[in-house]
């Protein structure tokens, strides 16, 4: 919930589910959670986290399957209406912490990842093979209560690896409630047909380190099956990377609207216009994108990234009013985001407003003391503002490391918007999961938290906490719901009230992401040894956990003299 942008939110993993992804938050856990009421005790649907295969066998050519299959299980479930963590979203928080997406953890570690992602079923695996047949064991992890189930094995000739693999996660899929799937047959009906020496280019172009093989296997892929999205909006992301925009926009033009990445495809579109100085065109498709999106989402369609976006591409073209409603709509709805602030001190320097332009650099500036362009800024409005001695004095405050900070001149004040290049749509995912969910999920404490993350991530503060007191009187020991409630104290100051509901969370689950945001807290109410202390469990819990890292180090720099 803390740091949306660098540091990564609560709220951003990205799920996939029937035809359209979702997003939840996660948090790095230790020790056992209390007992909550599971999809799977319901009979409900549940969801799902998906872990790569192992390849137990010693062909190394079929090493690319362990990806492979994760990618399967996950696209296998999504068109069976499951909601699935997909292998993106699983990954990006591993990294969080310094680990590689590939990172083999114990059984006890993926559970409290798990109990923290509020998924309901883990699904792991192995894989063999001699060369002509395949075996593949699939297992699955029930959360709450916590157990291994039985294990399925499925086996054949490589070239049937589809088959067996839908059969074998049919079966898993059975074992997880009554009901779920109806039939073999149904199940398999609703999976895509796909060639297997496609899908291998496929795996392999993503697992690919370097930009000429993984461009060679995803055009091969997309020649085997070339109505396939998948390859083409990963080619269009990698030519993003590079920023050849003429190359990505032809590839993002092959998705379709009805494919769980056409958002971030056509949002990558607009941010290609504005690298490219066409203002207008971004304007338009990002203009378009936020429209559609409130039509089918109300007030959540409201997504930061495009509104700010939408503001850059106004600014350029000489819409500084509309711009500027858009850059505070986004900050409301993130008000943890540096960037957001940032754009609206160059538009208060565009208008000669400097002491506007002050109280938003300072703002950026106190919250990334090593942004040194937001220093750089920073004096600059005070010096055009008349403030020479504030100016001379936020210039000697900084960090001192030698290095000269960056000019700022009038005339470059136009190319130091921040455009953001990721789309969030936590919100609006979330709304249509809930919208497509089954009724029996619509009550109890889990469906009042969610209901209460996208409130509050909409920026409507006491209809979160209307449904987060909901979710406590159902459930009072429930992490996930004091951390909402501390979220929403925090937003409204009050401090030692946050401070609270965080200490009540780690009462029931302990998480390093949690005692890093109560070292924030402590930070904030000038409790520098508290801090300390919190940062140094969370690196106890995580050792690899850049915030945490990072926070303590600060602390440490600005005290070089404090005794532990």
């Amino acid at each position: 919930m803390w740091r949306r942008v660098r540091a990564g939110n609560l709220f951003r993993v990205i799920w996939a589910a029937a035809g359209f992804g979702l997003l939840a938050f996660m948090c790095a856990a230790q020790t056992a959670p209390a007992q909550r009421h599971s999809a799977a005790e319901a009979g409900q649907r549940g969801v799902f986290l998906v872990f790569p295969f192992e390849n137990t066998g010693g062909d190394g050519h079929l090493d690319w399957l362990g990806e492979g299959l994760e990618e399967l299980t996950v696209q296998r479930l999504a068109a069976a209406g499951q909601q699935v963590f997909t292998h993106e979203g699983r990954s990006a928080q591993l990294e969080r912490y310094g680990l590689p997406a590939s990172a083999k953890l114990s059984r006890a570690s993926i559970l409290r990842l798990a109990e923290d992602l509020d998924a309901d079923y883990v699904v792991f695996g192995s894989y063999a093979s001699d060369g002509k047949k395949l075996s593949v064991v699939g297992r699955l992890l029930r959360v709450s209560p916590a157990a291994l189930l039985p294990a399925v094995r499925e086996s054949g000739p490589l070239e049937t690896l589809m088959e067996l693999h839908t059969r074998a996660v049919w079966r898993l899929l059975s074992s997880s409630a009554p009901g779920l799937p109806p039939s073999l047959g149904e199940f398999s009906r609703a999976q895509r047909a796909l060639r297997l020496d496609a899908f291998e280019h496929y795996i392999r172009g993503r697992l690919a380190t370097e930009d000429e093989p993984r461009m060679r296997e995803l055009r091969e892929a997309v020649r085997l099956e070339p109505d396939w999205p998948d390859p083409a909006f990963a080619l269009g992301r990698a030519f993003f990377a590079r920023r050849d925009c003429a190359s990505a926009l032809s590839w993002f033009g092959r998705v379709p609207k009805t494919h769980d990445r056409y958002l971030e495809a056509v949002f990558s579109t607009g941010v290609c216009h504005l690298w490219t100085n066409q203002p207008e065109r971004a304007e338009g498709v990002f203009l378009a994108l936020q429209e559609s999106l409130k039509k089918s989402a109300g007030a959540a369609g409201d997504l930061p990234e495009i509104l700010n976006n939408l503001a850059v591409a106004r600014v350029r073209s000489g819409k500084a009013a509309a711009a500027q409603g858009d850059l505070l709509r986004a900050a409301e709805l993130d008000p943890d985001d540096d960037d957001y602030p940032f754009n609206l001190g160059l538009l208060a320097l565009r208008a000669e407003d400097f002491a506007g332009a002050v109280a938003r650099f300072r703002e950026a500036a106190g919250r990334e003391p090593d942004d040194a362009n937001a220093r750089a800024l920073l004096i600059y409005a005070l010096e055009r503002g008349g403030a020479k001695a504030e100016a001379d004095a936020a210039r000697a405050a900084g960090p001192s490391r030698g290095e000269p900070l960056p000019a700022v001149r009038a005339e470059t004040l136009p190319r130091l918007d921040r455009v953001k290049t990721e789309l969030d749509t936590t919100v609006l995912r979330q709304e249509m999961a809930e919208a497509a969910a089954p009724a029996a999920s619509a009550s109890g404490s889990a469906a009042h938290v969610r209901a209460g993350r996208q409130q509050l991530s909409a920026g409507h503060l006491p209809e979160a906490e209307s449904e987060f007191r909901a979710a406590l009187a159902a459930d009072p020991r429930d992490p996930a719901t004091h951390r909402g409630l501390a979220e929403i104290a925090r937003r409204a100051g009050r401090l030692e009230e946050a401070a609270a509901e965080l200490r009540a969370s780690l009462e029931s689950r302990d998480s390093a992401i949690v005692r890093t945001a109560l070292a924030r807290i402590y930070l904030e109410q000038k409790k520098t040894e508290a801090a300390r202390q919190e940062l140094e469990k969370a690196l106890k819990l995580a050792p690899n956990y850049a915030e945490a890292k990072q926070l303590l180090q600060r602390i440490e720099a600005a005290n070089p003299g404090a005794t532990r």
